[in-house]
């Protein structure tokens, strides 16, 4: 299985659509049907809760992975990354979409990050995490038969930028001799309704999020800000991207959709921008993912 944005979209639009329309009761049951679609031959997989890949100010730092069974080879991975205003959120946030994308045959990992409490965990610490979570595949590959050249990562709002940042930048904190030797790069991504420039005021919600995640307003912090906005780390080493937004999105404006993918084209990377002007932060209308698929 060859890990690109256009091997992803299909399967990153049914996983958007299904966190969106459904209730979580019926999540399963839409998620599966979407990706039956394309499922050439379903795996059984197998399960690990609450791996722990790092710890981090005394907190354990957990993910779970889902495996498929009866596959030879290396597999490409999937790193699931929840939103939340890096304030809230879980690894359970995806539902089943982990479950049913190994069932497609991805080795799939599920993410907690440190979230923002009290004024504590500001930037860069959910950074720091998902790097580590990258770099910890890496170093684990063998173990869980994954091909470390195809590791993906998926993520929504704030788990979009994240994984933005996992796409547009190499490893921050690199201090920790176990994993010095991995890369935290992605081979691609795909950006959920996620912000890409956190130097710009969109409105007052937006900001709020973003003073709490910067210790302070990005007026304040302007180079915290722009070190935490993957747009201005797009380069030439940046890895292709599937973006996946809502021009109606009052939370997260449009503009992060439409910049970001213009800063991935000037710097030649691949990118597609799937743009839905009916939607807002997040895919709630079927017709939609009908059209697209």
């Amino acid at each position: 299985m060859f890990l690109s944005v256009h091997v992803l979209r299909r399967d990153a639009i049914a996983i958007h659509t299904a966190m969106h329309y459904t209730t979580p009761m019926k999540t399963s049951v839409i998620l599966t049907g979407l990706l039956i679609l394309f499922c050439t031959a379903c795996s059984p997989i197998t399960m690990e809760r609450n791996v722990v890949y790092g710890v981090a100010d005394g907190q354990k730092l957990v993910l779970d992975i889902y495996h498929p069974m009866g596959m030879t080879g290396l597999r490409p991975a999937l790193l699931f990354v929840h939103g939340g205003g890096w304030a809230a959120g879980s690894k359970e946030t995806f539902g089943d979409a982990p479950a049913n994308m190994a069932k497609q045959g991805y080795v799939t990992f599920a993410i907690n990050y440190r979230l923002i409490q009290n004024g504590k965990n500001l930037w860069p610490a959910q950074l720091d995490d998902v790097q580590r979570a990258i770099r910890w595949i890496r170093a684990h590959a063998t173990d869980y038969h994954v091909d470390p050249e195809r590791i993906g990562a998926i993520g929504h709002s704030a788990g979009g930028h994240l994984v933005a940042c996992l796409a547009t930048r190499e490893t921050r904190d690199n201090a920790d001799p176990t994993l010095s030797a991995y890369s935290s790069r992605v081979t691609c991504a795909v950006d959920m309704s996620g912000p890409v420039d956190l130097t710009v005021s969109d409105n007052p919600q937006a900001d709020g999020i973003i003073a709490a995640l910067l210790g302070g307003k990005n007026t304040e912090k302007p180079a915290l800000a722009r070190d935490a906005s993957p747009l201005f780390f797009v380069d030439a080493m940046t890895a292709p991207v599937l973006i996946i937004h809502g021009r109606c999105d009052t939370l997260v404006a449009v503009r992060h959709a439409e910049q970001f993918d213009a800063a991935l084209r000037r710097a030649g990377i691949e990118t597609q921008a799937l743009i839905f002007p009916d939607e807002g932060h997040g895919l709630t209308k079927k017709e939609n993912t009908a059209r697209m698929i």
